[in-house]
């Protein structure tokens, strides 16, 4: 049993199944496979989430959609889309993610991609972590990726296109934000970032 995340090794590629064992606080994520670890989240990253959530619950109250915000674990199957433990290598836990297919949710997360991701960087995200997620959310096919960067208080936004996202705009924290999804949803992002 994995009781400490310095047992792990890092050149190993691992399943879900194998992450299922582990027994350590700390929390990370498999990317293909390959171990990802997540930071604390900063004081200003779980105001922007707090208001991110309050404002989508609010919206999400009635009907088949459901908000779900981190540490909350989604499960992509790869291409093949065998749902089985150890064949699946990639379990994510976005920061907020809307799942509409309440086939999807089970005890343990979700298993399919979610109709809508929102991320929130922080100071540790890397370009390679982010293009990673990028490459890995749009393969999965989530329709609607937004990517909130709280330093300089922009949002950009993504649509899934035949296959592949397609840039919408990247928006300011003075915007109210349409969702591709849901047309009668508008993010105001003043609340989100003077949160």
């Amino acid at each position: 049993m994995i009781t400490h995340i310095s047992q792990l090794d890092p050149s190993k590629r691992y399943s879900y199944a194998d992450y299922l064992t582990w027994r350590f606080k700390e929390r990370v994520e498999l990317l293909k496979g390959w171990l990802a670890k997540l930071a604390a989240p900063s004081t200003a990253h779980q105001r922007i989430s707090g208001e991110l959530f309050f404002q989508l619950r609010a919206f999400f109250t009635k009907g088949p959609c459901q908000v779900f915000s981190a540490p909350f674990d989604v499960r992509l199957p790869d291409s093949l889309k065998s749902t089985e433990d150890k064949t699946i290598y990639t379990v994510v836990q976005p920061d907020l993610c809307v799942i509409c297919d309440p086939a999807k949710i089970d005890a343990r997360g979700c298993l399919g991609a979610p109709d809508w991701i929102l991320e929130i960087l922080s100071p540790g995200n890397n370009k390679a972590e982010i293009q990673s997620k990028f490459n890995l959310y749009e393969e999965a096919g989530v329709k609607e990726y937004w990517i909130v960067q709280p330093g300089d208080q922009t949002v950009t936004v993504f649509d899934l296109r035949d296959g592949q996202y397609q840039f919408r705009m990247m928006y300011s924290n003075e915007d109210k934000i349409p969702c591709g999804l849901f047309p009668e949803l508008e993010v105001d992002m003043k609340e989100v970032f003077h949160a």
